[in-house]
């Protein structure tokens, strides 16, 4: 497993961020995730780079900022990876990053197992599904997602635009997961409605062992009901208000080494799986803004583009 996750953190490194001899090199990194972390301090220092380590207390929830120091040593930064518990990516302190010409990628709620397995990964594969993915997007109008659990939702995409989460960040600004491999677009604010079950995992919920199913209308999730992990979902929107509930994402996994294991990072990115997520959307082309971005996975999901079949009971045909 060591060499595995030396092998991963190098590729994370070299293939998917280009980091160079030189360049500064900022690990991120809570008390929770410090020994992932240091693996890939430990591998930017073999590699030449200027590198630096900052530890933080965990954040409470996805999208909190990270304190002042570690927001300000990002913008110093030429390559910024975020190894934590909860996500910086919905963050003004990786936004102001990137503004300064970092380039970013996110990895919370990493493991060892899914860095040795998902980071390992064919990236050029990644890349030409993914982008392809994403031109399907950026060209459609209308989506309508269903699945044997029940899910039949239809979003308006209106003329937004489609991203792919490629994991190659080589040029200054750029962002993205790692592990990588998705494409995904934020539908129009109040177009979606219909029942979308979660049947996957939710994220702060872990994999689920009963369904969620969320009501949604004019664009907002107006009921969520089904077991304890419904409840659970309940309570983690509740302090946010009324956006968290914002249907603010649509993406499908591309990723071939990705497996379901309830931690979201990896589970949005299996291969024949959509995720759709509640709350923040402003980073990827929206204009919700709030402190909470959760996904939820949906399994076996059938996805059409303006009537044209992109998958069918989770396969890829196009």
């Amino acid at each position: 497993m060591n060499e595995q996750l030396k092998s991963a953190a190098e590729i994370a490194l070299l293939r998917c961020m280009g980091a160079r001899p030189e360049e500064r090199v900022l690990i991120v990194t809570d008390t929770h995730l410090h020994e992932l972390g240091y693996i890939f301090f430990e591998m930017a220092q073999k590699i030449g780079t200027e590198a630096l380590l900052m530890e933080m207390l965990p954040r409470f929830s996805s999208g909190e900022e990270p304190p002042a120091a570690v927001a300000a040593a990002m913008k110093e930064a030429d390559v910024v990876l975020m190894v934590t518990e909860k996500s910086l990516s919905h963050t003004g302190a990786r936004r102001n990053a990137n503004a300064a010409g970092a380039r970013v990628a996110s990895l919370p709620g990493l493991t060892g197992d899914m860095m040795a397995r998902a980071l390992n990964a064919d990236y050029e594969q990644i890349r030409l599904l993914s982008t392809e993915i994403s031109k399907l997007l950026t060209k459609g109008r209308t989506a309508r997602l269903t699945s044997p659990a029940g899910t039949d939702i239809v979003f308006g995409l209106g003329t937004r635009e489609g991203h792919g989460d490629t994991g190659i960040y080589q040029e200054k600004g750029m962002f993205g997961n790692l592990p990588a491999g998705e494409a995904y677009i934020a539908p129009i604010e109040g177009s979606a409605a219909g029942i979308l079950v979660v049947d996957g995992s939710m994220a702060g919920v872990g994999k689920l062992r009963e369904p969620i199913v969320i009501k949604v209308a004019k664009g907002y999730a107006i009921d969520i009901s089904g077991g304890e992990e419904a409840r659970q979902l309940n309570l983690l929107l509740e302090p946010h208000g009324r956006d968290a509930r914002n249907i603010a994402e649509l993406g499908i996994g591309t990723n071939h080494q990705a497996r379901l294991t309830g931690a979201v990072l990896e589970d949005e990115k299996v291969l024949g799986t959509v995720h759709v997520a509640l709350g923040d959307n402003h980073t990827i082309g929206g204009v919700v803004e709030v402190s909470s971005h959760l996904d939820g996975i949906v399994l076996q999901p059938t996805l059409e583009i303006d009537g044209d079949v992109l998958l069918k009971d989770g396969q890829m045909i196009k």
